[in-house]
């Protein structure tokens, strides 16, 4: 445990979605359920959070500048400046039971992002690709809650979750996106490793996953055999990424929401955010080219 390091203590109640923005010497991550987005800053520790009047639920940096994101119903540009969405796509606006959540950029610059049920019962969750020409195309469908979505280091598979089916499923992904040969890459099945959400892959092909419910961080190789366990101090880890001029640092991300009032004297540092370096680097943080 003493290899993974407190960043920012702070009660987020679903931190999410790490993002490493190279221009800025930050990372980026958000509090979905508390309409906020943090950015911590690598050079002095400087700490930015900004609140919103809706939720944020991922984030990436644009190629022509700026931030794109997705909110409840769809996928947005995010001005931090006035604290305001510009809507680019909402296809789940008539589904109010629905909302976004976790999604990422391809190295060819599209962005992924599922949709989940907010009862978390009905197979209502969809993964959207959203293309640099702003286009939007349903690529997936049938998931509770769609969860972190990454790719390999060549960009020909896509690793997408099913947190309340406790699977993570390998997609392949032709050069134009689309998907095909859906299969099980894992699936948890033993009561303490909860439930698979965030992931990351590093330099390597390996996949790092964020256990909720499981207190820890898995390393798998592009076989989907066990290499490494990273334990950490809370139970619900959401999401990880790599950050830092030398990519070394895996940014990791958790939840306060989930704990029984019982148990959450048992974790004052539920919501924070840490840090912990593995040994092996991560990759560049592709940016949305639309």
């Amino acid at each position: 445990m003493s290899d993974v390091q407190l960043v920012w203590e702070i009660p987020a109640i679903l931190g999410e979605g790490p993002l490493w923005v190279e221009a800025e010497n930050a990372v980026y991550w958000v509090d979905i359920f508390s309409n906020k987005v943090h950015r911590y800053a690598l050079a002095d520790g400087g700490k930015t959070t900004w609140t919103f009047d809706f939720e944020v639920t991922s984030l990436s940096p644009r190629q022509d500048g700026g931030f794109i994101g997705t909110i409840k119903d769809g996928y947005a540009f995010i001005n931090f400046d006035v604290l305001s969405a510009s809507p680019i796509a909402l296809p789940e606006a008539d589904q109010p039971g629905n909302r976004f959540n976790d999604g990422k950029v391809d190295s060819s610059g599209r962005y992924w992002a599922g949709t989940m049920d907010i009862g978390q019962a009905e197979e209502t969750g969809a993964l959207y690709r959203l293309d640099p020409d702003l286009s939007l195309r349903q690529c997936d469908s049938d998931y509770i809650i769609c969860n972190g979505p990454t790719f390999n280091l060549d960009n020909s598979i896509i690793y997408h979750t099913d947190s309340i089916k406790r699977t993570i499923y390998a997609l392949d992904m032709a050069p134009d996106g689309e998907l095909s040969n859906k299969c099980v890459f894992t699936a948890f099945t033993q009561d303490d490793e909860g439930v698979p959400d965030g992931m990351t892959v590093d330099s390597e092909d390996c996949l790092w996953v964020a256990h909720f419910g499981g207190a820890r961080l898995t390393r798998y190789s592009p076989a989907g055999e066990i290499l490494q366990v990273v334990p950490l101090p809370v139970p619900n880890i959401t999401s990880c990424a790599f950050a830092g001029a030398a990519l070394d640092t895996l940014y990791i991300t958790t939840a306060s929401t989930g704990i029984d009032e019982a148990d959450k004297p048992k974790y004052p540092l539920a919501g924070s955010f840490f840090s912990y370096r593995p040994g092996v680097k991560g990759t560049p943080t592709p940016l949305f080219a639309g």
